[in-house]
């Protein structure tokens, strides 16, 4: 079968926002030298098969998690954050979806920046 025959769309499909962001994290990570792509892919397929050795379902229903797994994993085995930091930060966000009525958007108190202040600016 050629690509033009193919039901199957060119570009991913994500159920919710933040999969998109947290594969878009692990690119940014690999492409900005902090992890390399063996890492990246080692760390991943681990985490997939500690869960599916929990019995997590092998029909990639559950596939951002383990990004998600992954990424938490990576970060604190570079050191990138603080274990501490990164725990603080998942409570936090237990609390705020937890909180947040049905619809709105959830949202995190005193987000952190990610880029510095431009020069001269504070």
């Amino acid at each position: 079968m050629n690509r033009a025959d193919s039901s199957r769309s060119a570009d991913p499909e994500f159920a919710e926002p933040w999969q998109a962001e947290a594969l878009a994290l692990s690119i940014a990570l690999q492409e900005s030298g902090r992890i390399t792509p063996a890492e990246w892919s080692d760390t991943l397929g681990d985490e997939i098969e500690k869960a599916r050795a929990a019995g997590d379902p092998a029909d990639g229903t559950t596939y951002y998690t383990h990004v998600v797994a992954a990424l938490e994993t990576l970060v604190a085995r570079k050191g990138l954050l603080a274990v501490t930091a990164l725990d603080r930060r998942r409570h936090e966000w237990e609390d705020a979806y937890r909180s947040t009525p049905h619809g709105d958007p959830v949202v995190l108190p005193d987000q952190v920046a990610t880029t510095p202040p431009a020069e001269g600016r504070e």
